[in-house]
């Protein structure tokens, strides 16, 4: 199979300028699903660090006291302790906008103090486009003088509240606050990737061309500026030391980083037009689909991603979409709520017009019938290309903040049948069919050694256990929820249809601020990513 068959080529990724390479061979991806998983194993890694190792971490979202396990330690702890040991731990914060506004800034800046003052440096980077946010979450982990024990992880899970959840899904006993609908401790569900081999490399490039870009850290933010002034902050990096040999090949996984970044001014150093490789990348392998893409998504929005998934779903008549997304949006209120229902009532409805019988969207529930709120970011297409990432699907993912996704090609075949279910040649792939069958395993209350996989495997067949499964449960509940449960854990999504006089406020503030473009203008003007 050429990788340029559904990999990004040089020409494509349209950025020679950075430093990131077109793509990795030779390394080995581990899907870590839940945070609990995540977070445990990060506590390992981090902990075998010693003096002279690397720690460089980028995030969105991070909170000092959160307890990576039950007994700990916390962000800060491990992060602190590390730096105290002597290994060199730099990371990169999103500043945020305030508390007040329901976001992170006095979390973020304190978590950057707590690790600076053990002799690490957290930087609050500013560096993005108005309205815009850094949401990559990144940590790299290299061993001097032994790079086969170099690790990273990348994905959807943030160092923060309400992520260390398992597959119970009771929810993180450190909640974020949330819409009440999820109650208490929100259950939530998410995806991290932990990587070795050569593409450790790469990710460690990406860090390095954050923190090495000249741009002022809090650009074009005037107050943002007089608050550092005043706290004394950190605002200037200090030189990183010398960036080690790419770790050694130690798998069969073919690695693509993909990324967003938006149009700026002053222009990133490393992508002067920004970059939207997260977007080509989906565009890609979703135009070479022909009969099962499988999504979970926090947001599935964006009439130009939707799109992008009606036009593979008319050309292709075999094809199925199966989503699985948040069964009531993560805010609530008058304000807040409708333009946050409105864009993926828009995108669903522009799947289910091309293909109505072949757009198949589901919410999860744990067991005691709590909605689980989904912030994984995954994609497999017909069992041969996956990814893993911090980017929704929808435009502001896809153009205007910064993101992260890491792109498997398995070079291992998988030999149960169908062993080609795309019919191209290309043959199921042991990695994305894998992850696939882990996820469904969860959502179906299956064996999770796949002991129950046989009707899985096929497409077609796969669709209508699924949806079986959604609607024996939804038809319990209407049933008056009379007998014992049936398994699984997904009902059909039903999202709430507004009504026109709400609909008319809701969209456009749902585009401008919601989901804003982050391309230039010729792109947009072009149509193109």
């Amino acid at each position: 199979m050429p990788l340029q068959d559904w990999f990004l080529t040089a020409e494509e990724r349209a950025n020679p300028v950075s430093g990131i390479p077109v793509w990795t061979t030779g390394n080995l991806a581990e899907p870590l699903i839940h945070g609990a998983a995540y977070f445990d194993r990060l506590v390992a890694e981090v902990e075998a660090l010693g003096s002279g190792d690397h720690l460089f971490f980028t995030d969105w979202r991070g909170d000092p006291d959160q307890r990576l396990r039950p007994d700990g330690p916390t962000v800060a702890q491990l992060f602190a302790q590390a730096a105290q040991r002597g290994v060199v731990v730099k990371g990169l914060i999103w500043r945020s906008h305030l508390d007040v506004l329901a976001y992170s800034e006095a979390e973020n800046r304190d978590l950057g103090e707590t690790i600076s003052a053990a002799g690490g440096e957290v930087l609050l980077d500013q560096r993005v486009r108005r309205g815009g946010s850094h949401h990559q979450k990144l940590v790299v982990l290299r061993h001097r003088g032994a790079p086969e024990r170099d690790v990273a992880f990348a994905g959807g899970i943030d160092l923060c509240h309400s992520r260390r959840d398992d597959a119970a899904h009771r929810g993180d006993r450190q909640p974020v606050l949330m819409s009440p609908r999820y109650g208490t401790h929100p259950p939530w569900h998410d995806v991290q990737l932990a990587v070795r081999g050569p593409v450790v490399g790469a990710l460690d490039t990406l860090f390095r061309e954050r923190w090495t870009d000249p741009m002022p850290l809090d650009s074009e933010n005037p107050m943002a500026y007089l608050r550092d002034r005043l706290r004394g902050s950190d605002l200037h990096p200090d030189p990183l030391p010398e960036q080690p040999p790419d770790p050694p090949p130690c798998g069969p996984h073919q690695i693509q980083v993909l990324r967003t970044y938006p149009a700026v001014r002053p222009r990133y150093s490393f992508a002067p037009d920004g970059e939207r490789t997260v977007a080509r990348g989906y565009t890609k392998a979703v135009r070479r689909a022909r009969r099962l893409i499988y999504l979970e998504d926090q947001y599935l929005w964006s009439a130009e991603v939707a799109d992008l998934f009606a036009q593979a779903l008319r050309d292709n008549p075999d094809l199925h979409l199966i989503a699985v997304v948040p069964r009531h949006p993560d805010v609530d209120g008058r304000l807040a709520l409708p333009p946050n229902m409105v864009g993926r009532e828009q995108a669903l409805s522009l799947c289910e017009q091309a293909a109505p019988d072949r757009v198949h969207v589901f919410d999860v529930e744990n067991h005691a019938g709590d909605p689980v709120y989904v912030h994984a970011k995954v994609c497999v297409v017909d069992d041969v290309w996956a990814s893993v990432g911090s980017d929704n699907f929808n435009r502001r993912s896809w153009t205007h903040d910064s993101e992260l996704s890491c792109a498997v090609l398995d070079d291992t075949l998988d030999q149960r049948e169908p062993t080609d279910p795309a019919g191209q040649g290309d043959g199921a792939r042991s990695f994305a069919r894998d992850l696939r069958l882990r996820l469904w395993r969860e959502h179906l209350d299956r064996d999770p050694d796949g002991a129950d996989d046989a009707d899985l495997l096929d497409p077609a067949d796969a669709v209508a256990a699924v949806t079986a499964a959604a609607d024996a449960l939804q038809r319990w509940y209407d049933d008056g929820q009379r007998g014992e449960r049936p398994p699984g854990r997904l009902r059909p999504h039903r999202p709430e249809r507004l009504p026109w006089y709400t609909r008319a406020w809701a969209l456009p503030v749902y585009r401008l601020v919601y989901d804003p473009d982050g391309r230039p203008l010729r792109a947009r003007l072009a149509g193109t990513w």
